[in-house]
């Protein structure tokens, strides 16, 4: 007897959808066209509101960070950025554009999300945070995943808006430990999330783990969660993440693990679609085992999956706060700081080696090059074309192969 992901629908609002969510892949990987192409068959997909201001500039022709720039250019060869803050209106504004944009052109067939990560903690977090929560909120988004941090105080900041029991909202998480300190807050605030998404140590991007991610099994990590959720009496639907790279995959989380769906990535980076340039597609899609690493090039101070033939990581490039600024806290980020330093600009000794990159300016240029641990699978997935170049996948390929391939 076969099974399909179809097999096996998940219900919100009272309507049934194929349990796969598409990640938000940022800075516009998951492009609005990426989110409609999906919606439009009957599926959930994510957008992500890394640098928003900047993709809207690009999107609408509005001149969002050139204005920041203007403002703040007098502190360009200055290392305290604490000075620099974002202009909370234009924030909303851009939010708001971008989102209630991409929803006018829904078919209602799907949902689109956006994935809100907590550590963008643009010189100001619990602030902005509260702007780009609501914002998202006003635009008319069907929901939120909560990603990137505990987001202890976010159900809070949500809680006035007039669509906060509306709207879908959920929580990604690495543990059960992190996910039990984000419920004892949304139980204090009476809105507990509608889905859980349980992402493990083979994702892409940053990784809710420290070195010895390795040690950590997917599977381990949602059975454990299930296990939490059953014995508190909550019943909230959880969606397993990381390294889920075909169809079979996906059944196995849904039908023999007990998950409620999957959220993927990886396929979709190298769709029509998906904002990435073309000749950066060809390197995911080429890629090897070997050209895969986890480092620890990010600001976070989280490790990063990334190929390791990233352009970011060699580049020595100039922070660019006044442009953007998103990891900045109290006026400082790690790259910041190396930069200064080794530049001359900052008395410190030693000076600091070259180990992290100015990941703002950087994901904005498509040169920091996230990826799962299944990259190396994607050419035997790809049609290689009798010239050599590969026939890139449309969204909607990528979706029905996952959701409607039979599977024993």
């Amino acid at each position: 007897m076969s099974d399909k992901l179809s097999d096996f629908p998940i219900t919100f609002h009272g309507r049934q959808y194929a349990p796969l969510m598409v990640g938000g892949m940022g800075v516009n990987i998951s492009t609005a066209e990426m989110a409609l192409a999906v919606e439009k068959v009957g599926g959930i997909a994510h957008l992500s509101d890394a640098l928003l201001m900047e993709v809207a500039d690009k999107r609408f022709g509005t001149d969002l960070c050139k204005e920041k720039i203007r403002r703040y250019k007098d502190l360009a060869d200055t290392y305290d950025k604490s000075p620099i803050h974002f202009d909370l209106d234009r924030l909303a504004e851009a939010t708001r554009h971008y989102v209630s944009d991409v929803m006018s052109r829904k078919t209602g067939k799907g949902l689109i999300f956006i994935n809100c990560m907590e550590k963008l903690t643009m010189n100001a977090g619990s602030e902005t945070l509260k702007t780009r929560l609501n914002a998202a909120l006003d635009g008319g988004i069907d929901g939120i995943t909560l990603s990137a941090g505990l987001h202890m105080s976010s159900m809070k900041l949500m809680q006035d808006n007039p669509r906060f029991r509306e709207a879908l909202i959920g929580i990604i998480v690495s543990s059960t430990r992190a996910l039990q300190i984000f419920m004892k807050r949304a139980v204090a605030v009476g809105r507990l999330p509608d889905y859980i998404v349980v992402e493990g140590p083979l994702a892409g991007g940053h990784l809710g783990f420290g070195d010895d991610w390795a040690e950590y099994n997917l599977e381990d990590i949602v059975r454990d969660v299930l296990k939490w959720l059953e014995d508190n009496g909550f019943k909230i639907p959880v969606f397993a993440a990381g390294g889920i790279f075909t169809a079979q995959e996906a059944v196995h989380f849904v039908r023999d693990v007990g998950a409620a769906g999957v959220q993927v990535a990886t396929r979709f980076a190298v769709t029509v679609e998906s904002g990435l340039p073309e000749a950066v597609k060809k390197h995911y899609i080429d890629a090897k085992d070997e050209d895969v690493e986890v480092n620890h090039f990010s600001t976070t101070g989280y490790p990063m999956r990334m190929l390791k033939d990233s352009p970011a990581i060699a580049s020595d490039i100039r922070p660019n706060c006044e442009a953007y600024g998103y990891l900045l806290q109290k006026g400082q980020c790690s790259y910041l700081k190396e930069w200064f330093a080794r530049h001359g600009k900052l008395d410190i000794t030693p000076i600091p080696e070259h180990s992290k990159c100015c990941l703002c300016t950087h994901m904005r240029n498509y040169k920091v090059w996230t990826c799962g641990a299944s990259v190396s699978r994607l050419k035997t997935v790809t049609k290689r074309l009798p010239d050599g170049s590969w026939q890139l996948p449309t969204s909607e390929e990528v979706w029905r192969d996952y959701v409607l391939t039979e599977c024993a």
